[in-house]
């Protein structure tokens, strides 16, 4: 049996191996990481056992801060699988999912499968795409299948999608619908490093650097088992619940600036969402409890991408961190 203790030393050695090409980003690698080992909950069918999945991410920064450096660093220390997709405007759902072809030969149908097919997937760029595009990776990163013609084919476990869209960019991308933001379990913005990483960098030889792989897709998953059995209070939960309540300007006790700003507020996938990843970020603090500092630091992560503002909030430039700011404000804490 895997200990604890193992667990964390394979976080650390994954970290020391991505600091080698990505410079500062600390905060950044942490959260990224923490959705990966986040057990989030997905399957209940009847007569199988629970499944559960890593939570996939939505990485939001303008060009050049080396967000697809990063993710294919994670996936050669975990020795994963790893397909990067470049979304474009005139992509196909088929082009990402694969399609049924016809083989002369033999006179029937075979199957080719597309880079979905992988233990990471980096959809790079994803606004680039159109809607249909888009949604051709919801039942991927809900089920964790692909439906090809009338066969679905389970995906690997691991299976964990990492999407980067530019938001300064406004030709030629097409918004994410809200039931494709909902599937992200956190949106995490990419900012400039800092003056001394920067110019670290200058001085970085990353032609000589070459990244190990120090652990496995199979670590992944007993890591993620370890981190899911985190223990949550009955307090913690009600929390959860009373941020996700108070981002919802439905309630009579609203807060004025959800009432005035927020048209839709967090579902209830929130919810899990934010539950699973406070537990991964108790476990990366070396402890086997969640306390409400571990829901905090990473709620805005996981909610502001699933907050619809009003067109008032984007006249008035209202952020969506600032309304989930003043929710955690103003909600008790246990």
């Amino acid at each position: 049996m895997k200990t604890k203790e193992e667990a964390r030393e394979i976080i650390a050695r994954i970290e020391e191996q991505i600091h080698k090409v990505i410079i500062g980003q600390d905060d950044l690698i942490r959260r990224i990481l923490i959705a990966l080992f986040g057990r989030i909950p997905y399957s209940f069918k009847k007569g199988e056992e629970e499944k559960a999945g890593s939570g996939h991410i939505l990485l939001e920064g303008v060009p050049g801060l080396a967000k697809t450096l990063l993710v294919s660093a994670i996936a050669n220390t975990i020795n994963a699988r790893f397909q990067r997709i470049q979304f474009t405007p005139d992509m196909l759902p088929a082009d990402i999912l694969g399609t049924k072809i016809f083989d002369s030969k033999t006179g029937e149908f075979r199957t080719e499968k597309g880079p979905i097919f992988a233990n990471i997937i980096l959809a790079d760029e994803i606004n680039r795409a159109p809607q249909k595009t888009q949604s051709a990776l919801l039942e991927a990163m809900q089920e964790r299948q692909v439906t090809i013609g009338e066969t679905t084919y389970g995906l690997e476990d691991p299976f964990w999608v990492l999407a980067t869209q530019n938001p300064v960019e406004q030709e030629g991308v097409f918004s994410l619908p809200e039931a494709q933001l909902d599937r992200f379990c956190m949106m995490v913005r990419v900012h400039y490093p800092s003056p001394e990483s920067e110019y670290q960098m200058l001085s970085a030889s990353l032609e000589k650097t070459r990244i190990e792989s120090v652990a496995d897709p199979q670590a992944v998953l007993w890591i993620r088992q370890l981190a899911g059995e985190v223990y949550v209070d009955e307090k913690i939960r009600r929390y959860i619940v009373a941020i996700g309540q108070n981002t919802r300007n439905t309630r009579p006790e609203a807060l004025p600036i959800v009432k005035e700003m927020v048209m839709h507020g967090a579902s209830p996938r929130s919810y899990n969402h934010l539950l699973a990843m406070s537990r991964a970020v108790a476990f990366f603090r070396g402890r086997d409890f969640v306390l409400p500092s571990d829901v905090k630091y990473i709620a805005t992560d996981v909610l502001h991408h699933r907050i619809v503002r009003t067109i008032r909030a984007e006249v008035e430039n209202v952020a969506s961190d600032e309304i989930v700011a003043e929710v955690l404000r103003h909600t008790p804490i246990p």
